[in-house]
């Protein structure tokens, strides 16, 4: 099988964006980031489900964005709750958080050997995030080819972005197909200490929204599902 390291927080798209590099035929290699976001309960999901859905290896890299701020999810600001910031980006956008993770991404590729990476963005059902768009992931591409010795050398790096024009319920449809247990998986931006996911972020939202149009129940736990 051919490597492909994926870009893997723990969530319900980045998860299945995990089988879906697996069905496809690459032997994952997962990349996750403590990156001082206040939902950390997702990453002890990455760490649980890595290995069962047939990650080959799986490494968390420390990068403090918390020293930055500039975001709900990495400074002492409050998360929007029920649609309070629909016509702008949202207060929960990390910035150039994909593009920071991209890097290492293609850091660890390029010594793995390997010309794939993947990641879960969607430019449909999401926060409005510029760097989930895919003139973001095509440049990203343009630069990685540019910028490193495997590129340079006729060994182009293809970035895959499978949920880019998905709707939430599709992801959905199409993780259940390839067995994917969204049990295991976190979205929430605000959940409690416990690890329930709140109901009103735009993270469960989108979520809850996604799974009732899929016609399929949601298993993780709510303090409110709306």
């Amino acid at each position: 099988m051919k490597k492909a390291v994926v870009l893997y927080s723990g969530g319900l798209d980045s998860t299945t964006c995990m089988a879906i590099a697996r069905a496809e035929g690459f032997e994952p290699y997962a990349l996750s980031f403590s990156y001082g976001q206040r939902h950390t309960v997702e990453l002890d999901k990455a760490r649980e489900y890595a290995p069962k859905i047939g990650a080959k290896e799986h490494m968390v890299i420390d990068v403090d964005m918390r020293q930055m701020g500039g975001s709900a999810l990495t400074a002492d600001i409050d998360v929007p709750k029920d649609g309070e910031s629909p016509d702008e980006i949202p207060v929960t956008y990390v910035p150039a958080r994909n593009t920071i993770f991209l890097s290492f991404a293609l850091g660890w590729a390029e010594v793995l050997g390997a010309s794939d990476i993947y990641i879960g963005v969607n430019a449909l059902d999401y926060s409005g995030y510029p760097d989930c768009r895919p003139e973001f992931v095509e440049a990203f591409q343009t630069m990685a080819n540019l910028s490193t010795k495997a590129g340079v050398e006729g060994n182009p790096y293809n970035i895959h972005a499978p949920l880019i024009d998905l709707t939430k319920a599709q992801i959905i449809e199409k993780g259940l197909s390839l067995g994917v247990d969204y049990g295991l998986t976190h979205s929430c931006y605000d959940p409690t200490p416990e690890g329930l996911s709140c109901g009103h972020c735009d993270s469960c939202i989108l979520r809850l929204k996604g799974f009732a149009d899929a016609g399929a129940e949601d298993p993780v736990a709510y303090v409110d599902r709306g």
